[in-house]
């Protein structure tokens, strides 16, 4: 496994939910709320095997909702001024403090948030948590922090509107009056006297209902209406300095890997040149990454110390406008290029909080006319990628939750129940064929983005250049690169349009000085469809290919096999690809209840399939119910099935090429379902296990002579 990082954005409080009632505007009773013990080992594992390194958690720190906890000490938040029932995540009103909405137990609240973070690193991921430094909610008041800290605005002088020492701006006495209505459905008035400075840089009394009126901004010793205007007061060290970096360490010291910075373009840069540098003094393995939308800023904050950067106004943006047809593929070379020199810094996404769904009118419509695009920014870079919950079942987000409404994004207001996410982590029986096809490309393109050492160690090759318009190629709607670790080589096209299109990617000389490329006929596997090849890598050669509507191909190269190691064997059988990846499945279960061989005999079909076994003993009727039982447990944890090419003189350990006949090509194909089964193998299988359907078996026939188990079994 490479370092190359996958993040998976989540809101606990939609994640586990299980209420379908989502009823608009409706309350945490009426609609119901995630929890953080609904990531339990199995749905962890299961975010893991999508090629996941990193689980965002969104909205932990406790923030403004409509819902009262006043029976736990916590104090109520006026409703008036706060979006929605549940309340945005980044109205925070405690930064000590975890969001009650998201406890089993509220009073033990924190001690389910550190035990969430022991089970994610024990699955094997590192947890990341939102970090809001720019505003606080209305209402903010710390009832969690540690003793002896002065809560935010404790100690203001309210008089002035400005102060190093003060944490808040103040409107000189002025009452806070915006325009929309501070009287919630009980008749109760929201006062705020003076009024403090809106969170969007608003430093008026009056903030309109487009502002971010439910925040007040945090005072980081700039002041923004002086005679000069923005002047900076930085000497001394601003008291909010000194209070925003004690809470980024109270959480590090939680066992938090990383922190999502949230609009750090309004924070001062020489804050977080101070802050990143005690915080990784202290914790060093701690990742920081900020929400940052003017490429001109990006060096200025790679060298305040963020590790990664929000590409929205570049990458996002680009690759947004080819998947909607409205600019050429070609176009991401130049995105790419204008950052190359800080491009392993640059965090790719297509979706998240605050971006429109793939799958909504608003973006595409369809989350299969965006996989090339989900290829190019998991591959292109050794940099890492986001991906959304939902994304990877083609959540569509076009419902009307209350205070969010019908806008393509999925809530972060409201309480709700995401119907993609319940199905795909709680009832997967549920998901559509489109749903289950999405995630399991999704899982199979994550998984070669965190499994291939050419992509998170390699060199990056983009061809664009030197495949212009022609017969052979359009760069309106293809993309192509190569990617290359030692001798691992892979050659990367995508097709960003609905066209069946035959092309022929030229390699130029220039390639194979800068990768040290050999040149010579090599046996190459694509690693999304196992389909195997041998291919003439030449300096200015060509390398013919057919791209799928809305899709790619990733053909990877071993540079130091042989010229006479290159027949590939033939492959006639035209299995039905469910069946004969229930075959691999069912060799491995009986391997493993009795300790016996792969099959002596399969006949492999669609309707209905008989492999033969030999046994030491006749299984009994337990056993066989045992047997179906395990075999749909592996379908329903949707292993995904992956391929390699390799040398036969040079195996991974467990495969054995005793039955492989002696003419056998010494370029192996091997077949990996998960880390379940491996073994070599040149025919057709599903992209993951949850595509096989249900394993049922018909019968069963014992042959004492020959001591033969034969099983008949047909998928559903």
């Amino acid at each position: 496994m490479n370092n190359k990082i996958i993040i998976y954005q989540v809101f606990p409080r939609l994640f586990g939910n299980r209420n379908l009632t989502n009823k608009k505007w409706g309350t945490i009773v009426e609609n119901g709320c995630g929890k953080m013990n609904d990531f339990d080992e199995q749905a962890l594992q299961r975010i893991h095997k999508l090629g996941i390194s990193h689980i965002w958690f969104t909205g932990i720190i406790r923030h403004a909702s409509q819902t009262d906890y006043s029976a736990y000490g916590i104090p109520t938040q006026h409703s008036a001024i706060v979006k929605g029932k549940a309340g945005s995540p980044y109205a925070i009103t405690d930064y000590y403090d975890v969001s009650p909405d998201l406890a089993v137990d509220v009073e033990h609240r924190f001690e389910e948030f550190k035990a969430l973070v022991q089970r994610v690193h024990e699955c094997g991921m590192k947890v990341i948590i939102d970090f809001v430094p720019n505003h606080v909610a209305r209402q903010y008041k710390s009832v969690c922090c540690p003793n002896g800290v002065v809560d935010l605005g404790e100690d203001d002088d309210t008089s002035l509107h400005f102060s190093t020492n003060n944490n808040f701006y103040y409107c000189w006495g002025k009452p806070f009056e915006p325009s929309i209505s501070l009287t919630d459905s009980a008749g109760n008035i929201y006062h705020e006297q003076p009024a403090k400075a809106t969170g969007n840089d608003r430093f008026d009394n009056h903030p309109g209902i487009n502002d971010w009126y439910e925040t007040i901004k945090l005072n980081y010793g700039i002041d923004y209406c002086d005679a000069g205007g923005r002047s900076e007061h930085f000497v001394p060290v601003p008291n909010t300095w000194k209070k925003m970096v004690d809470i980024l360490l109270f959480w590090a010291e939680t066992g938090v890997d990383g922190f999502r910075c949230d609009m750090v373009e309004m924070v001062p840069t020489a804050f977080w040149q101070y802050a990143t540098s005690i915080l990784k003094e202290n914790h060093p393995q701690v990742i920081v990454i900020g929400e940052v939308y003017d490429p001109s800023q990006y060096r200025v904050y790679v060298q305040s110390g963020f590790d990664y950067l929000y590409d929205k106004v570049g990458m996002y943006d680009c690759i947004k406008s080819i998947v909607r047809q409205e600019s050429h593929a070609s176009a991401i070379t130049y995105q790419w290029q204008s950052l190359d020199d800080i491009g392993k810094h640059m965090l790719y996404f297509l979706e998240n909080h605050d971006e429109q769904r793939i799958a909504s009118p608003f973006f595409c419509g369809d989350a299969q006319r965006a996989i090339p695009a989900l290829i190019v920014s998991a591959l292109l870079q050794r940099n890492p990628m986001l991906i959304y919950a939902g994304q990877e079942f083609g959540e569509v987000g076009m419902e009307n939750e209350g205070f969010s409404g019908v806008d393509g994004r999925t809530t972060i207001f409201d309480y709700w129940t995401v119907g993609s996410i319940y199905r795909g982590y709680f009832d997967r029986e549920q998901l559509s064929a489109h749903e289950n096809e999405i995630y399991a490309q999704y899982q199979h393109i994550l998984r070669i983005a965190r499994g291939e050492l050419a992509i998170g160690k390699g060199l990056f090759f983009d061809l664009m250049y030197v495949n212009p318009q022609s017969d052979n190629f359009n760069p309106a709607k293809h993309f192509a690169f190569l990617r290359k670790w030692q001798d691992e080589l892979l050659l990367i096209a995508v097709n960003f349009s609905g066209d069946t299109d035959s092309v022929q990617v030229n390699i130029p000389g220039h390639a194979f000085d800068y990768l040290q490329l050999p040149e010579g006929r090599f046996g190459a596997i694509d690693l999304l469809t196992g389909e195997t090849t041998i291919e003439s890598l030449s300096r200015d050669g060509k390398i013919p290919m057919t791209l799928a509507p809305y899709n790619g191909r990733i053909f990877k190269f071993k540079t130091k096999m042989k010229d006479d190691e290159l027949l590939l064997c033939t492959h006639n059988k035209d299995e039905f690809p469910p069946a004969h990846t229930a075959e691999h499945l069912l060799n491995q279960v009986m391997i493993r209840m009795f300790d016996c061989g792969r099959s002596t005999n399969a006949h492999v079909e669609r309707k209905k399939s008989k492999i033969s076994y030999t046994l030491d003993r006749k299984p009994s009727r337990q056993d066989e119910k045992e047997i179906e039982r395990r075999m749909n447990e592996l379908i329903e944890e949707d292993l995904p099935v992956t391929y390699e090419l390799v040398d036969r003189y040079d195996l991974p350990e467990g495969i054995d090429l005793d039955r492989v006949p002696d003419d056998y090509s010494n370029v192996v194909r091997i077949v990996r379902i998960g880390d379940f089964d491996t073994c070599p193998c040149i025919g057709k299988h599903v992209r993951s296990t949850g595509q096989i359907g249900k394993f049922v078996m018909l019968g069963t026939n014992w042959d004492e002579p020959t001591r033969t188990f034969r099983v008949r079994f047909k998928l559903v």
